[in-house]
């Protein structure tokens, strides 16, 4: 059923069709709202959230009606998952309907006890946000955290990984901004050393909020965006659907809610369609958020491959894709970043090794 999407979503794409009669392999799932830390460059600072976790019967519907197509759920958004006392629970839940869940968390709550718990889980891939090597840099961007304790709680997680051989993949990144762009080197020098720790990444802030007069240019727009077709959508914690996280972040409005609507109309809606047209014709830039969006198109082709894989193999491929465009091993063309007004270096690093 899951290969049969794929190529379902790989036919829709390649020519170019609006009407789409297949679900996404991807979903971004808030399901908390909830966060412990101030950082400037995250939206949730511009976009008021409420202390609320997503309702378990909302949660189990959206599992449900995916849980034949769906590859991976990301269970992230603008809380911290920590947060969310179900938090488990929900990775097990996916685990029963054969779907994959990823995190990311700002480490704040990973604690011995909740490392214990979410080695002994189901998660296939944790990524482990720390951005900087200096304490006077990684406090500025993560308000509220402790440089050392946080450290100390992504070693600690690293190493008992390593030690239990567990499976999960652990990337530790860190998104490079004004700040710590000096630190790039000695971060990826301490992290590469921690046992455990599978990928050092180091990308591209994706938001507006430290640069807004980033976005794409009508020239950009030669490919349609993915996210349209492939997903991932983004699922708000009180059942909101919106085409990808980006969307909602730069004010779009939602195509849906999984609470009162399924999933295939969602995704098949007439806003969705309208969207697909206009990134089929080359006229994604009449629409103010893709116009605004920082995130990087990838050509076709790569879009293809991630279509013909299953989304777990396309996970773990996405990085040595990304190292190599990065390192001019492929041609620069198959990931078109956002043009900021003024020119910038390009930001994506990966350091990948066994643990």
């Amino acid at each position: 059923m899951r290969a049969l999407n794929r190529w379902k979503l790989l036919w829709a794409y390649l020519t170019r069709k609006a009407d789409v009669r297949a679900l996404p392999v991807e979903y971004i799932v808030e399901t908390t709202a909830k966060c412990n830390l101030y950082c400037p460059m995250c939206p949730r600072e511009t976009h008021k959230q409420p202390k609320e976790d997503m309702e378990q019967t909302t949660f189990e519907r959206l599992v449900r009606e995916s849980g034949a197509t769906a590859e991976h759920m990301m269970l992230i958004g603008l809380g911290e998952p920590f947060l969310d006392s179900r938090i488990v629970d929900r990775i097990e839940y996916c685990e029963r309907h054969s779907v994959a869940t990823l995190l990311s968390t700002n480490g704040t709550l990973l604690d011995e006890k909740t490392a214990e718990r979410v080695l002994a889980s189901p998660l296939k891939h944790i990524t482990l946000s720390f951005d900087g090597s200096t304490k006077e840099s990684y406090e500025f961007y993560r308000k509220g955290a402790k440089f050392e304790r946080v450290r100390e709680n992504f070693v600690r997680f690293a190493r008992l990984k390593h030690e239990r051989r567990a499976p999960i993949q652990v990337v530790v990144q860190m998104v490079r901004m004004e700040r710590n762009a000096q630190e790039v080197d000695d971060f990826v020098k301490f992290w590469s050393a921690v046992p455990g720790v599978d990928q050092v990444r180091v990308k591209e802030d994706e938001t507006n909020l430290m640069r807004p007069d980033s976005g794409h240019a009508a020239a950009d727009w030669k490919h349609p965006c993915h996210y349209l077709w492939r997903g991932p959508m983004y699922v708000k914690h009180n059942g909101d659907v919106y085409p990808c996280c980006q969307s909602y972040m730069l004010d779009g409005k939602a195509v849906g809610n999984i609470g009162t609507q399924s999933l295939p109309e969602i995704f098949n809606s007439a806003a969705m369609q309208t969207y697909r047209r206009l990134h089929a014709g080359g006229r994604a830039g009449e629409i103010e958020m893709c116009a605004r969006c920082c995130t990087t198109i990838p050509h076709p082709v790569l879009v293809a491959g991630s279509l013909v894989f299953h989304g777990e193999t396309v996970r773990r491929l996405l990085p040595v894709v990304e190292r190599l465009t990065y390192l001019s091993k492929l041609p620069r063309r198959l990931l078109s970043p956002p043009k900021p007004a003024a020119a910038r270096e390009d930001l994506v690093q990966i350091s990948s090794k066994k643990s």
